[in-house]
Formats: C-alpha cells, sequence, structure tokens
C-alpha cells in the first residue's frame, strides 16, 4: 500500500511540476545524439533522471553519422539533436530551417588530425588518403588546417568515412591521415604506436563547437520545452562538475571508453552550464558562428554557397530570458 501510495504521489508531483512550468504533461522528447564527450551531460541527464524532474519525457538515440541524424531532425523524426555548429551552419545554407538553442561545449584538443610519426607538418599530406566524415567537425577541421598552411582539400584524397571509423582505418593502413575526435583519438594512438597527433582544434579556438538545435517550427511551438532541455542540460553539467568520477562513468560508458582515457581526452573539451549560456549568447558565440562561417565559405565554396544571416541561425530568446 505504501508502494501504491509512493507512487501516486510522485506522479502527482511530476504533473505538478510539468503544470506550474507551463508544459503538458510530461511532453516526449527525443534527442539525438553521436558518441561524442562533449555530448555526455545528455547521458548523464537520462540516468540522474534529470528529463523527468523537468516535466519531459526524454529518450536519448545514439547514431553514428551527422548526416543521419540530421536527416532525423529534419523529417520530424527527432525532436531536437546535438550536432556541431558548422553542421548547422551548412545545413541552414541549404534552406533547412534550424536554429541553435543552447551552446553545449567547444573542443580544443579533442578533434584532431592523426598522422604517422614520418609526418611532421600538414603540408606533408599532400597526395595522401584523408579520412574523415563530411560535414563533421572533421572536415572543417581538416579544411581549416589545410588553407593554414596554403593548400585546400583539392591538395588530398578524401575518403568520407565514420568519425569512429577514421582511426582504426589510418592504423589499419587504409588511409595514410585520420581526422576524429575523442574516443576516438585515444583508441587509434593505443592501437598504433608509430602515430601521433599531427594537429588539433586547439590551432584555432572557436573553431570546433556544438549546439543543440531543433527547426524553427518546433522551437516556436515549444519554448517551454526548450526551456526545459535548458535546465535538463544545466543539472547534468552541475552534476558532471561537482561529481566528475561518477559523471565521467556515466559518459565513458556510453562511449564505451575506458576511464583512464576518457579523463585524458575529457581535458581538450569544455561544456558549458546555463549561466555561461546565456553570456555566450549574448554576443560572443555569434561572433565565433561569425568566424566559422568565415572559414567554410573560403575552403568549401561548392557547398557553402553564401554567408548566413547569423541571427536567423539561432534561437537564444527561450534560454535569454531563463
Amino acid at each position: 500500500m505504501k508502494k501504491i501510495l509512493v507512487a501516486v504521489l510522485f506522479a502527482c508531483m511530476t504533473v505538478s511540476l510539468a503544470v506550474s512550468s507551463g508544459l503538458a504533461a510530461n511532453p516526449k522528447v527525443k534527442v539525438g545524439v553521436q558518441p561524442w564527450l562533449g555530448y555526455g551531460p545528455w547521458w548523464i541527464a537520462e540516468q540522474m533522471g534529470y528529463f523527468e524532474k523537468h516535466g519531459l519525457d526524454g529518450q536519448i538515440v545514439n547514431f553514428t553519422w551527422d548526416a543521419d541524424m540530421i536527416a532525423g531532425l529534419a523529417s520530424g523524426k527527432l525532436d531536437v539533436i546535438a550536432a556541431a555548429t558548422n553542421a548547422l551552419i551548412a545545413t541552414h545554407n541549404k534552406d533547412v530551417d534550424l536554429k541553435g538553442f543552447l551552446v553545449l561545449d567547444a573542443s580544443f584538443e579533442a578533434d584532431a588530425i592523426l598522422a604517422p610519426k614520418s609526418v611532421k607538418s600538414i603540408k606533408d599530406i599532400k597526395g595522401k588518403k584523408v579520412a574523415y566524415e563530411a560535414g563533421a567537425t572533421s572536415d572543417l577541421l581538416i579544411n581549416y588546417a589545410l588553407k593554414a598552411n596554403g593548400m585546400s582539400i583539392a591538395d588530398v584524397k578524401p575518403v568520407n568515412m565514420a568519425a569512429s571509423d577514421a582511426g582504426l582505418a589510418l592504423v589499419a593502413g587504409r588511409v595514410g591521415i585520420a581526422v576524429t575526435y575523442e574516443p576516438y583519438i585515444s583508441a587509434a594512438l593505443k592501437q598504433g604506436q608509430d602515430y601521433h597527433v599531427l594537429y588539433t582544434s586547439a590551432e584555432k579556438p572557436g573553431l570546433v563547437s556544438d549546439v543543440a538545435m531543433a527547426t524553427g517550427e518546433y522551437i516556436e511551438k515549444n519554448p517551454e520545452v526548450i526551456k526545459a532541455l535548458a535546465k535538463v542540460w544545466d543539472d547534468a553539467v552541475t552534476y558532471l562538475k561537482n561529481n566528475p568520477d561518477e559523471g565521467g562513468k556515466i559518459i565513458a560508458d556510453a562511449v564505451h571508453s575506458p576511464m583512464d582515457e576518457y579523463k585524458l581526452a575529457m581535458e581538450g573539451v569544455r561544456v558549458y552550464d546555463l549561466a555561461e549560456n546565456k553570456k555566450m549568447l549574448g554576443g560572443e558565440f555569434q561572433q565565433a558562428m561569425t568566424m566559422i562561417s568565415e572559414i567554410m565559405l573560403e575552403t568549401n565554396p561548392k557547398d557553402m554557397v553564401k554567408m548566413p544571416e547569423i541571427d536567423k541561425l539561432l534561437a537564444v530568446e527561450p534560454v535569454a530570458g531563463m
């Protein structure tokens, strides 16, 4: 009887929280992610019950390819995705109405170009097969690295490959260079002692970042859901900061990484809480998006045909107004 009463009380509390926040009782929200450390707080939120706490029926859906995840969002099979800022820019450039509403993370040493130790500089990769995922952060990084060294993607042989496979393809000898991110960097280097990190996103701070995004229509129709998601994320980031081992274990398990590799890899990633988001969305992040857009326009003019209006890429009102 006590168990029944507790269950009823919990259900009533959940409904009460949802109603008080302006939400219908526990709206279902499907969030698409990939196995990237910067998305880790979403897995923490799922395990710690933060979706339910803020009146949502949240479901994390895992993907391997950016393109599949973005297609799922555009088709309505997903409500929200966590994806690279450059993916948002590229998709919007194709007249798809997606908007970012929360800055999730930034990568520094955690996105990298891997090469045999015999390769000493970016200029040495000319003519080699380079594995990277088109449209993902790896695409942006290799294009920027080449441009910074007076080269372009035409100077290498691109091989479109998921980030989860690129590093191992390098070690297996199927490609000459790999562009990927953690935990796949550490996994590849652990298996191949003759390989090293040639170049990282730390060469250009602000180049690689990720946002939570949804269609403009979804955000407009569901502002309270967007606010609730921001609170879910904030709780998860706070938990990770206060409980780095416990939170880290959840993330490491989700991306199938040993804890020692996770801890080392996570040093190159920064996740942003709600307070930091409010500050960044006041102008700082818009400046970073402009910089990324300019690089994409210069390095990939075939796909990036016009400079976007940054304000149309972001929906800052739900989070900024909290």
